[in-house]
């Protein structure tokens, strides 16, 4: 059963927050400090609390660094966060996540103070904190499971907010460059503690960019049975609402009961289309309707062995199929179609990639939208041992069965077969 993730931004949203609300989920914090230690950062502890946030109680996420030497002031350069994440004994999907994320976020800082990416600092992050937010959040959503991450528009304050180069409105020029293409708006807070300007910023650069980067539908909450809710708060507490964030985690209804009514309990015929948009899930006759950006662009003057290469970076940054085509370009030259699928707010970090990867000079876009069956991935047992599976259905019958191709060329390679034969032993005793 697919695992979800919904996180409600309406007072907008932090790392410390995601921290907090995953925690006041369940997230074990024992857990997450002994995964937190394979990152060989020391000097720092975690401190968590339960407060009140204008009624609310909330989990609140700190950061203390307990040695001076261990702030890191001098290590917010990409080179020096790179070098962290890859002597670090994590998984390699969670470091290759979280290697993407901060190559968005030192993208974001290095355009919006006219820097070059090599030269640019996190200039209002502090390196600990922020390393401890984003791995600490993919660390969470790895332990509690969650398969896809869905999020409301983000409130991002008002007023204004310091920084390094002096007073600026909210939001931040860097929050703002990693959410474009992101559904945001701005309402203004009032504190309960007098002697604060009125505004807030609500929204943090680490909290858009691991929203944003991780995030696979947008808008209100999609349907699913909610297990369980977190609810992660804010340094402050706000006269007019809650500062907090609440994330609701719940596993994907697939043949959900009708809704019925308050007042005469008859049943009521409702429709099922889901809300949410670019990513979004719209049943209709079975299948899931989903709004995708294709980019394309033809190449001609590349070497072939860089495919690999481009396409594991565009996977790796949130594409949802790279292929490539054969085709002949002018003059009868032979060239290649690389063809990317991706949601709307992942388009420009492709492109980028794509333009700086390959020897293309420019490329194309269009928005369409696709249908596929509803899948799940799951792990099952079979005479080979522990097998993943990926499970199509349509209106909630089975009609396609796949194993997942490396588990199959890791067993294919250690009982010396051929892959094929263990792919179709494999699809026949899921089927039966």
């Amino acid at each position: 059963m697919m695992r979800l993730a919904y996180f409600d931004c309406s007072s907008g949203i932090s790392g410390d927050m995601i921290l907090g609300a995953l925690i006041d989920a369940g997230l074990s914090p024992q857990k997450l400090e002994k995964k937190l230690s394979c990152l060989l950062i020391r000097g720092y502890k975690l401190n968590i609390k339960s407060v009140k946030r204008a009624g609310f109680k909330a989990t609140k996420f700190n950061i203390k660094i307990q040695d001076a030497r261990y702030k890191m002031q001098d290590a917010r350069k990409w080179k020096d966060i790179e070098k962290i994440i890859k002597a670090s004994t994590l998984s390699n999907n969670i470091k290759q996540k979280g290697l993407s994320i901060f190559k968005r976020l030192f993208e974001a800082e290095a355009k919006v103070h006219g820097e070059k990416f090599d030269r640019v600092h996190l200039h209002e992050l502090g390196a600990v904190d922020c390393i401890i937010d984003i791995f600490g959040a993919l660390i969470g959503f790895d332990i509690l499971g969650i398969n896809k991450i869905y999020s409301s528009p983000l409130n991002l304050g008002s007023g204004t907010v310091k920084t390094e180069h002096g007073t600026l409105p909210v939001p931040a020029p860097a929050t703002i460059e990693l959410l474009k293409g992101f559904p945001v708006y701005s309402s203004d807070v009032s504190f309960v503690t007098s002697g604060y300007p009125p505004g807030r910023e609500l929204t943090t650069p680490t909290g858009a960019v691991i929203i944003s980067s991780l995030a696979q539908g947008l808008g209100t909450m999609p349907e699913m049975e909610v297990l369980k809710i977190g609810i992660g708060a804010g340094s402050k507490d706000f006269k007019n609402q809650p500062n907090v964030l609440r994330v609701f985690i719940g596993q994907k209804t697939e043949n959900p009961p009708p809704r019925h009514s308050r007042e005469n309990g008859n049943p009521e015929k409702d429709k099922l289309d889901s809300p949410i948009k670019s990513g979004n899930d719209k049943k209709e006759g079975g299948f899931s309707d989903e709004k995708i950006t294709v980019i394309e662009t033809n190449i001609d003057d590349m070497n072939p062995q860089a495919y690999e290469h481009v396409m594991e970076r565009l996977f790796e940054a949130g594409a949802l199929d790279v292929f490539l085509t054969q085709i002949i370009m002018k003059k009868g030259r032979p060239g290649i179609l690389l063809s990317v699928l991706c949601s709307r707010h992942k388009r420009d970090d492709l492109i980028k990639i794509i333009l700086r990867e390959t020897t293309s000079i420019g490329l194309r876009f269009y928005e369409t939208e696709r249908k596929i069956l509803e899948r799940e991935l799951k792990a099952i047992e079979t005479e080979f041992g522990k097998v993943n599976v990926k499970i199509s259905k349509l209106g909630g019958d089975f009609i396609k069965v796949t194993p997942e191709y490396e588990d199959c060329k890791k067993l294919a390679k250690r009982l010396n077969i051929p892959i094929i034969d263990v792919m179709k032993k494999l699809t026949r005793d899921v089927i039966c």
